[in-house]
């Protein structure tokens, strides 16, 4: 059982206490559990005669730079946000959808609405993040969303209408389905038909806004749930490792499997298997050349 820590570990410590401080508790205090240094306390600790006190002041230092950057970056991130804000528009929504490239179920859209002067430390395009990173953030994006909504685009309307109207439509379910309603939409690089409110569309939005990279986290977290969960209904695929995208694994499983019923048919890897005149074989060019674009 650790031993509770002596009172000047906790308020009113001293810059001269720290000297005092065994190195195992400067580092549980100011490093493991991040707790507030005196004034003039890093200074301090950067001159100790102790070497491990001074290891323990550069780790401080790397952490409060690290957290001064990632300040200036999710400022950057709102810069789209910040000006509709400042002119009363609060309920600016983003969105984003994922699930272009796959060969395997539909496309998944998310709208978000933020809370004016909203900072989500770690929030980015979704690409940019790991498995990890988004399953950790898209609770707390709910948490403290105003409204979140989902759209999908199935797989017989992507093989009907093709997969640019079917991600089209699938975002503009996701925005109908908020409430309340934006009074204004950010959006990654589209323009959607039929809604009233004034529409900002943003070539690579989800890296540049706070609230479309919050739906892409969303969109992502919510189509990759939805994948493992087809994993287990047709399994033998791989669905819940490759979510679908065109792998050589998930490739060679369409040679030896077929196509199930969530593939898309217009598709060309699948249509070929098929025996169908394929679609939309631009879609899949080369993997080089689609890799910087798959979504």
């Amino acid at each position: 059982m650790r031993v509770a820590a002596a009172p000047l570990y906790f308020a009113g410590v001293h810059v001269e206490d720290l000297r005092r401080t065994p190195v195992p508790e400067l580092q549980r205090l100011y490093v493991d559990e991040c707790r507030e240094l005196p004034s003039g306390g890093l200074t301090a600790l950067k001159s100790d005669p102790r070497a491990g006190a001074r290891a323990i002041a550069e780790k401080i230092e790397r952490r409060n730079h690290k957290a001064q950057a990632e300040g200036r970056r999710l400022w950057r991130l709102c810069a789209f946000e910040l000006p509709l804000w400042e002119q009363g528009i609060t309920l600016v929504a983003g969105c984003d959808e994922v699930g272009m490239a796959p060969l395997a179920g539909p496309v998944i859209a998310a709208a978000v609405i933020l809370p004016p002067g909203t900072r989500i430390k770690g929030v980015n395009d979704s690409k940019l993040l790991t498995p990890e990173e988004r399953d950790a953030l898209e609770p707390e994006i709910r948490a403290c969303a105003l409204a979140v909504g989902i759209g999908r685009a199935e797989v017989e309307e992507i093989d009907t209408f093709n997969i640019y109207r079917a991600g089209l439509l699938a975002l503009k379910r996701a925005v109908l389905a908020l409430i309340p309603q934006p009074q204004h939409l950010l959006i990654d690089a589209r323009k959607l038909d039929g809604l009233s409110m004034p529409q900002q569309p943003i070539i690579k939005g989800d890296a540049k806004s706070i609230t479309i990279g919050a739906a892409s986290i969303i969109a992502k977290v919510h189509r990759d749930r939805l994948m493992a969960q087809l994993d287990g209904e047709y399994p033998g695929y791989g669905f819940a490792d490759h979510k679908g995208y065109p792998t050589p694994e998930h490739l060679d499983a369409l040679e030896r499997l077929g196509a199930c019923v969530v593939h898309r048919r217009s598709f060309a890897p699948v249509a070929k298997k098929l025996g169908l005149i394929p679609v939309q074989q631009d879609l899949f060019a080369t993997p080089k050349k689609r890799a910087g674009e798959a979504r």
